[in-house]
């Protein structure tokens, strides 16, 4: 299911798994973190220089495990602050 079908059967609640993040494995574009996070690419792009999420370097562009994405929304669900 893509984010479109998402957006037509309206699985898009904060319950609704991310299909992109179902593999731990996948790397997403700063883009698909912003709109997951809702969040601007510049916020993004901030904590990868900052390191404060895991990313990787694949030529000039970034790429950010599902893991790490995952492991930000489980922050954010659970109201603690970063460290």
């Amino acid at each position: 299911m893509n984010l479109g079908e998402q957006r037509l059967t309206g699985n898009h609640g904060p319950d609704a798994e991310d299909p992109r993040l179902a593999s731990g494995t996948e790397l997403l574009t700063v883009a698909e973190v912003s709109a997951l996070l809702r969040v601007s690419k510049m916020t993004i792009y901030r904590m990868v220089h900052s390191s404060e999420i895991t990313h990787v370097r694949v030529g000039r562009s970034f790429r950010i495990p599902a893991d790490a994405v995952r492991q930000i929304l489980g922050r954010r669900n659970s109201g603690h602050s970063q460290p």
